[in-house]
Protein backbone atom coordinates (compact mmCIF):
# COMPACT_ATOMS: atom_id res chain seq x y z
CA UNK A 1 0.00 0.00 0.00
CA UNK A 2 1.36 3.38 -1.01
CA UNK A 3 1.33 6.62 0.99
CA UNK A 4 -0.44 9.60 -0.65
CA UNK A 5 1.99 12.45 -1.29
CA UNK A 6 2.17 15.46 -3.59
CA UNK A 7 5.26 16.06 -5.71
CA UNK A 8 6.51 19.07 -3.73
CA UNK A 9 6.35 17.08 -0.48
CA UNK A 10 8.05 14.13 -2.16
CA UNK A 11 11.01 16.20 -3.35
CA UNK A 12 11.41 17.69 0.13
CA UNK A 13 11.52 14.19 1.65
CA UNK A 14 13.90 13.03 -1.06
CA UNK A 15 16.21 15.95 -0.23
CA UNK A 16 16.38 14.70 3.37
CA UNK A 17 17.19 11.25 2.03
CA UNK A 18 20.08 12.67 0.01
CA UNK A 19 21.31 14.79 2.92
CA UNK A 20 21.43 11.66 5.07
CA UNK A 21 24.21 10.42 2.82
CA UNK A 22 23.96 8.55 -0.45
CA UNK A 23 27.59 8.95 -1.43
CA UNK A 24 26.81 11.76 -3.90
CA UNK A 25 28.92 14.90 -4.03
CA UNK A 26 27.32 18.17 -2.81
CA UNK A 27 27.39 19.49 -6.38
CA UNK A 28 25.53 16.42 -7.68
CA UNK A 29 22.90 16.70 -4.93
CA UNK A 30 22.40 20.39 -5.75
CA UNK A 31 22.04 19.61 -9.46
CA UNK A 32 19.60 16.72 -8.85
CA UNK A 33 17.37 18.88 -6.66
CA UNK A 34 17.36 21.68 -9.23
CA UNK A 35 16.41 19.16 -11.93
CA UNK A 36 13.58 17.75 -9.82
CA UNK A 37 12.28 21.25 -9.07
CA UNK A 38 12.07 21.74 -12.83
CA UNK A 39 10.24 18.44 -13.25
CA UNK A 40 7.72 19.37 -10.54
CA UNK A 41 7.08 22.77 -12.13
CA UNK A 42 6.54 21.14 -15.53
CA UNK A 43 4.29 18.41 -14.13
CA UNK A 44 2.15 20.89 -12.19
CA UNK A 45 1.67 22.91 -15.38
CA UNK A 46 0.29 19.71 -16.93
CA UNK A 47 -2.10 19.23 -14.00
CA UNK A 48 0.04 16.52 -12.36
CA UNK A 49 0.49 17.39 -8.70
CA UNK A 50 0.38 14.03 -6.93
CA UNK A 51 3.10 11.36 -6.92
CA UNK A 52 0.59 8.70 -7.94
CA UNK A 53 -0.13 10.60 -11.17
CA UNK A 54 3.50 11.06 -12.21
CA UNK A 55 3.93 8.71 -15.16
CA UNK A 56 6.56 7.91 -17.75
CA UNK A 57 4.83 10.01 -20.40
CA UNK A 58 5.04 13.14 -18.23
CA UNK A 59 8.70 12.51 -17.50
CA UNK A 60 9.50 11.95 -21.18
CA UNK A 61 7.63 15.13 -22.14
CA UNK A 62 9.68 17.09 -19.61
CA UNK A 63 12.92 15.70 -21.01
CA UNK A 64 11.78 16.37 -24.58
CA UNK A 65 11.07 20.00 -23.69
CA UNK A 66 14.58 20.24 -22.17
CA UNK A 67 16.12 18.77 -25.33
CA UNK A 68 14.27 21.34 -27.47
CA UNK A 69 15.82 24.09 -25.37
CA UNK A 70 19.21 23.07 -26.76
CA UNK A 71 20.65 21.62 -23.57
CA UNK A 72 23.81 19.55 -23.90
CA UNK A 73 23.51 15.77 -23.95
CA UNK A 74 25.48 15.61 -20.72
CA UNK A 75 22.88 17.85 -19.03
CA UNK A 76 20.01 15.74 -20.36
CA UNK A 77 21.80 12.61 -19.16
CA UNK A 78 22.10 14.11 -15.68
CA UNK A 79 18.42 15.08 -15.64
CA UNK A 80 17.54 11.51 -16.59
CA UNK A 81 19.75 10.18 -13.80
CA UNK A 82 18.15 12.56 -11.31
CA UNK A 83 14.60 11.49 -12.14
CA UNK A 84 15.48 7.78 -12.22
CA UNK A 85 17.04 8.06 -8.79
CA UNK A 86 13.97 9.94 -7.54
CA UNK A 87 11.37 7.50 -8.90
CA UNK A 88 13.37 4.50 -7.66
CA UNK A 89 13.35 6.04 -4.17
CA UNK A 90 9.59 6.75 -4.42
CA UNK A 91 8.87 3.10 -5.22
CA UNK A 92 11.26 1.76 -2.58
CA UNK A 93 9.76 4.08 0.06
CA UNK A 94 6.23 3.01 -0.97
CA UNK A 95 5.24 6.50 -2.05
CA UNK A 96 4.62 5.14 -5.56
CA UNK A 97 3.20 1.80 -6.70
CA UNK A 98 5.70 1.47 -9.55
CA UNK A 99 9.06 2.92 -10.54
CA UNK A 100 7.99 5.07 -13.50
CA UNK A 101 11.55 6.10 -14.34
CA UNK A 102 12.87 2.56 -14.60
CA UNK A 103 12.22 2.35 -18.36
CA UNK A 104 13.60 5.81 -19.01
CA UNK A 105 16.56 5.73 -21.35
CA UNK A 106 19.29 8.24 -20.74
CA UNK A 107 20.76 10.06 -23.75
CA UNK A 108 24.41 9.21 -24.13
CA UNK A 109 26.72 12.12 -23.44
CA UNK A 110 28.79 13.21 -26.39
CA UNK A 111 32.33 12.42 -25.40
CA UNK A 112 34.81 14.99 -26.58
CA UNK A 113 38.52 14.70 -26.12
CA UNK A 114 39.69 16.92 -23.25
CA UNK A 115 41.99 19.88 -23.79
CA UNK A 116 45.61 19.11 -23.03
CA UNK A 117 48.18 21.82 -22.30
CA UNK A 118 51.51 21.23 -24.01
CA UNK A 119 54.65 20.76 -21.94
CA UNK A 120 56.07 23.91 -23.55
CA UNK A 121 53.08 26.00 -22.51
CA UNK A 122 53.23 24.59 -18.98
CA UNK A 123 56.93 25.42 -18.75
CA UNK A 124 56.16 29.04 -19.70
CA UNK A 125 53.31 29.22 -17.17
CA UNK A 126 55.47 27.89 -14.34
CA UNK A 127 58.31 30.25 -15.29
CA UNK A 128 55.92 33.20 -15.08
CA UNK A 129 54.43 32.02 -11.77
CA UNK A 130 57.87 31.45 -10.25
CA UNK A 131 58.88 35.02 -11.12
CA UNK A 132 55.81 36.29 -9.22
CA UNK A 133 56.33 34.01 -6.20
CA UNK A 134 58.42 36.38 -4.10
CA UNK A 135 58.17 37.06 -0.32
CA UNK A 136 56.47 40.42 -0.81
CA UNK A 137 53.77 38.80 -2.96
CA UNK A 138 51.86 36.17 -0.91
CA UNK A 139 49.28 35.79 -3.68
CA UNK A 140 52.02 34.89 -6.13
CA UNK A 141 53.42 32.24 -3.79
CA UNK A 142 49.96 30.76 -3.27
CA UNK A 143 49.12 30.80 -6.99
CA UNK A 144 52.29 28.87 -7.79
CA UNK A 145 51.40 26.30 -5.11
CA UNK A 146 47.85 25.99 -6.50
CA UNK A 147 48.93 25.34 -10.09
CA UNK A 148 51.82 23.06 -9.09
CA UNK A 149 49.48 20.94 -6.98
CA UNK A 150 46.75 20.76 -9.62
CA UNK A 151 49.17 19.58 -12.29
CA UNK A 152 51.30 17.37 -10.04
CA UNK A 153 48.38 15.51 -8.50
CA UNK A 154 45.67 15.64 -11.17
CA UNK A 155 43.27 16.61 -8.38
CA UNK A 156 39.86 18.11 -9.04
CA UNK A 157 39.65 21.78 -8.11
CA UNK A 158 36.97 20.98 -5.50
CA UNK A 159 39.40 18.49 -3.93
CA UNK A 160 42.19 21.06 -3.93
CA UNK A 161 40.26 23.86 -2.23
CA UNK A 162 39.04 21.36 0.39
CA UNK A 163 42.56 20.47 1.53
CA UNK A 164 43.64 21.20 5.10
CA UNK A 165 47.12 21.58 6.54
CA UNK A 166 46.94 18.06 7.95
CA UNK A 167 46.07 16.71 4.49
CA UNK A 168 49.71 17.09 3.46
CA UNK A 169 52.34 14.46 4.31
CA UNK A 170 55.69 16.05 3.51
CA UNK A 171 57.58 12.95 4.64
CA UNK A 172 56.13 10.93 1.77
CA UNK A 173 55.13 13.73 -0.65
CA UNK A 174 51.51 12.59 -0.48
CA UNK A 175 48.26 14.43 0.09
CA UNK A 176 44.97 13.03 1.33
CA UNK A 177 42.03 14.24 -0.76
CA UNK A 178 38.28 13.76 -0.40
CA UNK A 179 36.91 12.88 -3.82
CA UNK A 180 33.48 12.34 -5.33
CA UNK A 181 31.08 10.38 -3.18
CA UNK A 182 33.09 11.28 -0.07
CA UNK A 183 35.76 8.76 -1.08
CA UNK A 184 39.17 9.47 0.35
CA UNK A 185 42.37 8.67 -1.55
CA UNK A 186 46.10 9.31 -1.24
CA UNK A 187 47.70 11.25 -4.08
CA UNK A 188 51.46 11.76 -4.62
CA UNK A 189 53.07 15.02 -5.73
CA UNK A 190 56.55 15.85 -6.96
CA UNK A 191 59.44 17.97 -5.71
CA UNK A 192 58.46 21.25 -7.46
CA UNK A 193 54.98 21.05 -5.89
CA UNK A 194 56.54 20.23 -2.53
CA UNK A 195 58.80 23.28 -2.68
CA UNK A 196 55.98 25.60 -3.77
CA UNK A 197 53.69 24.26 -1.04
CA UNK A 198 56.39 24.49 1.62
CA UNK A 199 57.09 28.11 0.67
CA UNK A 200 53.38 28.95 0.89
CA UNK A 201 52.94 27.36 4.31
CA UNK A 202 56.19 28.71 5.73
CA UNK A 203 56.33 32.29 4.43
CA UNK A 204 53.06 33.41 2.82
CA UNK A 205 50.12 31.72 4.54
CA UNK A 206 51.00 33.23 7.97
CA UNK A 207 50.57 36.71 6.42
CA UNK A 208 46.91 35.96 5.68
CA UNK A 209 45.94 33.55 8.46
CA UNK A 210 43.42 34.66 11.10
CA UNK A 211 40.63 33.18 13.22
CA UNK A 212 38.60 32.41 10.07
CA UNK A 213 41.34 30.31 8.51
CA UNK A 214 41.14 27.26 10.74
CA UNK A 215 43.23 24.49 9.21
CA UNK A 216 42.42 25.40 5.59
CA UNK A 217 45.52 24.90 3.47
CA UNK A 218 44.83 27.52 0.80
CA UNK A 219 43.39 30.83 1.97
CA UNK A 220 42.80 34.28 0.49
CA UNK A 221 43.95 37.69 1.72
CA UNK A 222 40.96 37.83 4.11
CA UNK A 223 41.98 34.56 5.72
CA UNK A 224 39.09 32.54 4.29
CA UNK A 225 39.46 29.27 2.39
CA UNK A 226 39.84 30.00 -1.33
CA UNK A 227 36.94 28.98 -3.54
CA UNK A 228 36.53 27.14 -6.82
CA UNK A 229 35.78 30.36 -8.73
CA UNK A 230 39.04 31.96 -7.63
CA UNK A 231 41.06 28.98 -8.84
CA UNK A 232 39.07 28.85 -12.09
CA UNK A 233 39.79 32.53 -12.75
CA UNK A 234 43.50 32.05 -12.04
CA UNK A 235 43.92 29.10 -14.40
CA UNK A 236 41.71 30.55 -17.13
CA UNK A 237 43.74 33.77 -17.18
CA UNK A 238 47.02 31.84 -17.26
CA UNK A 239 45.90 29.77 -20.25
CA UNK A 240 44.27 32.61 -22.21
CA UNK A 241 47.46 33.45 -24.12
CA UNK A 242 48.54 29.85 -24.75
CA UNK A 243 47.60 27.67 -27.76
CA UNK A 244 45.16 25.86 -25.46
CA UNK A 245 43.16 29.03 -24.95
CA UNK A 246 41.15 29.96 -21.88
CA UNK A 247 40.23 26.81 -19.99
CA UNK A 248 39.48 25.90 -16.40
CA UNK A 249 41.48 23.98 -13.79
CA UNK A 250 40.22 20.66 -15.15
CA UNK A 251 42.58 21.15 -18.11
CA UNK A 252 45.50 20.69 -15.69
CA UNK A 253 43.94 17.41 -14.54
CA UNK A 254 43.53 16.32 -18.17
CA UNK A 255 47.12 17.30 -18.92
CA UNK A 256 48.53 15.45 -15.91
CA UNK A 257 46.73 12.25 -16.93
CA UNK A 258 47.72 12.50 -20.59
CA UNK A 259 51.37 13.30 -19.85
CA UNK A 260 51.55 10.37 -17.42
CA UNK A 261 50.22 7.98 -20.07
CA UNK A 262 52.52 9.51 -22.70
CA UNK A 263 55.39 8.74 -20.32
CA UNK A 264 54.39 5.09 -19.98
CA UNK A 265 52.36 5.15 -16.74
CA UNK A 266 50.01 2.22 -16.15
CA UNK A 267 46.35 2.98 -16.92
CA UNK A 268 45.14 1.58 -13.59
CA UNK A 269 47.68 3.66 -11.69
CA UNK A 270 46.35 6.77 -13.44
CA UNK A 271 42.80 5.66 -12.59
CA UNK A 272 43.72 5.51 -8.90
CA UNK A 273 45.50 8.86 -9.06
CA UNK A 274 42.47 10.58 -10.59
CA UNK A 275 39.95 8.81 -8.36
CA UNK A 276 37.88 7.43 -11.25
CA UNK A 277 35.38 4.78 -10.21
CA UNK A 278 35.50 3.24 -13.69
CA UNK A 279 38.54 2.42 -15.80
CA UNK A 280 36.47 3.39 -18.82
CA UNK A 281 36.50 7.02 -17.67
CA UNK A 282 40.29 7.00 -17.53
CA UNK A 283 40.56 5.39 -20.96
CA UNK A 284 39.53 8.61 -22.67
CA UNK A 285 43.08 9.81 -22.00
CA UNK A 286 44.47 6.92 -24.02
CA UNK A 287 42.42 8.29 -26.93
CA UNK A 288 44.01 11.70 -26.37
CA UNK A 289 47.47 10.12 -26.49
CA UNK A 290 46.59 8.21 -29.68
CA UNK A 291 45.27 11.39 -31.31
CA UNK A 292 48.47 13.22 -30.40
CA UNK A 293 50.50 10.32 -31.81
CA UNK A 294 48.46 10.34 -35.02
CA UNK A 295 48.85 14.11 -35.38
CA UNK A 296 52.60 13.88 -34.82
CA UNK A 297 52.83 11.08 -37.36
CA UNK A 298 50.89 13.03 -39.98
CA UNK A 299 53.11 16.07 -39.49
CA UNK A 300 56.46 14.33 -39.31
CA UNK A 301 56.45 11.06 -41.23
CA UNK A 302 57.60 11.44 -44.87
CA UNK A 303 55.09 8.85 -46.07
CA UNK A 304 52.16 9.83 -43.89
Amino acid sequence: MTVALNLTQAVALYERHLDAGRGLSPNTVKAYLADLAGLVEFAQAQGVTEVENLDLETIRSWLWQASQAGLAKSTLARKSAAVRSFTAWLAKSQYAATDEGQRLKSPKSARTLPKVISRESLAQIFEWLEAKAVPENPNGIRDLAVVELLYASGARVSELVGLNLESIDFDRNIMRVMGKGAKERMVPFGQPAREALSSWIRTARPQYANEKSGSALLINSRGSRIGVRQVYSLVSNLLADTPTGAAGPHSLRHSAATHLLDGGADLRAVQELLGHASLGTTQIYTHVSIERLRSGYQNAHPRA
